[in-house]
């Protein structure tokens, strides 16, 4: 892997960005499904966005990977696109969005264990604080969903968003070498048609029992946002910073996630914050923040 650039980069805004976007994403996805079954949401969110991503890559001039590259980033995508989103609507769906936010932003620290495992980056012993931290943080987050008034159902939200964060860290690891090779845009679509096949095979069955005539016109811009904005215009954001910054550096970004996701959470869906939210938001960034020291 060649040597990440100093400073704040292009690439740098552009993954403060996808930060953003994904972070509103959180309360958008819990909004939609609350109107469309979580199923049925998953399978078209991620069926709209791979559309879209393969009529890009289509026009784009960058080469394809040839066929074992090809085969292999599908396979992967069935982890990134496939498994990652269906625990992950399915854990936000029953779970509170900042609970959710604030696992998904102790993501850097897996991340962090497993590019070490696989030789891609060292680990320092500020950096394992930094892990403890989060993962001290993660647990109060888990606790308080425990404790919540929705009792077992958000508990078993916040378990599956765990699953859902050791998923993507799988993913983002063992894509990690091929966006050295080829382009954020090729990439994209490979690894979405390979989360598509498996997801519509799931939801097949809810995508034909919604009634979409009667979807109202607030969710289906939800599900816009959810599709095309999350899932090409942020993921393209976040293609690039894994090739030009590392998996470490771009999944750092997640820090600001729980920040802007818990205010606009309450604003929009009056999840007034709990005191074990705050003390576990402040341990997770604390953490995140150890790790970048």
């Amino acid at each position: 892997m060649t040597t990440p650039p100093r400073g704040f980069t292009a690439t740098d805004f552009m993954l403060f960005m996808m930060a953003t976007i994904w972070a509103v994403n959180f309360s958008v996805v819990k909004f939609a499904t609350g109107i469309i079954t979580p199923l049925a949401f998953t399978g078209l969110r991620v069926g709209m966005a791979a559309a879209v991503l393969i009529v890009i890559a289509i026009v784009s001039d960058s080469p394809w990977p040839g066929k074992r590259d090809f085969v292999i980033l599908l396979a992967i995508g069935v982890l990134g696109h496939g498994l990652y989103q269906y625990l992950f609507v399915e854990g936000l769906s029953r779970t509170r969005a900042g609970h959710a936010a604030l696992i998904v932003a102790a993501a850097p620290a897996f991340i962090m264990v497993a590019s070490r495992i696989r030789g891609i980056e060292p680990i320092r012993r500020n950096m394992l604080i930094g892990i403890a931290l989060s993962v001290v943080g993660v647990g109060l987050i888990i606790s308080d969903s425990a404790h919540s008034p929705a009792g077992r159902a958000t508990l078993a939200g916040s378990l599956l968003m765990v699953a859902a964060v050791m998923t993507w860290t799988t993913f983002t690891v063992l894509l990690q070498p091929y966006t050295l090779q080829y382009s954020p845009l090729k990439l994209s679509a490979i690894t979405m048609i390979g989360g598509l096949v498996p997801l519509l095979v799931v939801s097949g069955p809810a995508l034909a029992a919604t009634e979409w005539l009667a979807i109202p016109l607030p969710a289906w811009i939800a599900v816009v946002y959810a599709s095309i904005v999350s899932m090409v215009i942020a993921y393209l954001f976040w293609y690039r910073g894994i090739k030009t910054l590392g998996p470490t550096r771009t999944s750092v970004y997640s820090n600001i996630q729980p920040v802007i996701a818990l205010a606009i959470a309450w604003i929009f869906l009056r999840e007034v914050p709990t005191l074990w939210q705050t003390i576990g938001a402040t341990t997770i960034i604390s953490g995140v923040l150890f790790t970048r020291a």
